[in-house]
């Protein structure tokens, strides 16, 4: 397999994280292609800025900063690794800001125009029981602004909709049901979806 750029996404409290980390995991376990994991908004002072602010930043503020952090991840970080021969896995990519910043009131077209540029990725897209995932975000000491604005169902209908978005933009897409699953069942599926897409 050649060096991937895969981004996981999916509603707030699918389990995004834990699933970027497992796959990167089996990525360097199978082969001999180092793998690099990130996410977004990213570990940099813009990112952390970004992070820090969401609860102030609102509608096209927020999202041009969240294009700004996008912008320089992909050119400072996603592309070096990509060149230098490893994966990229990112936990959230452009399908966040076309569902969060739909939620924060902009429309589907004003944030594409803020992301356009941005490269390709090979979008996972997780999904799973509307009650699970809230079950998981009434375990969380604190919400976030938009974890509060939104719910699983209409974040599972909003990427859906970004699925379709990109599919006009023939981006390479795979949803992954992880209802009744174990987080390494999932990454299994991601795999083969993976594979059977290079072969």
């Amino acid at each position: 397999m050649t060096a991937q750029f895969i981004a996981i996404e999916g509603p707030n409290a699918v389990g995004k994280t834990t699933i970027a980390e497992l796959l990167a995991d089996r990525l360097a376990a199978i082969g001999d292609i180092g793998v690099h994991l990130t996410g977004e908004p990213t570990r940099t002072p813009l990112g952390q800025v970004v992070r820090r602010q969401e609860g102030m930043l609102h509608g096209r503020a927020l999202a041009l900063a969240l294009a700004a952090d996008r912008y320089a991840h992909v050119e400072t970080e996603i592309i070096p690794q990509l060149d230098d021969g490893r994966h990229v896995v990112t936990a959230r990519y452009l399908p966040s800001s076309l569902v969060l910043q739909r939620i924060d009131g902009l429309d589907l077209d004003e944030i594409w125009l803020y992301n356009r540029y941005v490269l390709p990725a090979t979008v996972i897209y997780l999904e799973d029981d509307p009650a699970t995932i809230r079950g998981r975000l009434g375990q969380r000491a604190t919400l976030s602004r938009l974890e509060a604005s939104g719910s699983p169902e209409r974040e599972l209908t909003l990427y859906r909709e970004a699925k379709a978005f990109l599919d006009v933009q023939e981006w390479k897409q795979h949803i992954i049901n992880c209802a009744g699953r174990t987080p390494d069942q999932v990454v299994g599926d991601i795999l083969g979806a993976l594979i059977s897409a290079v072969l």
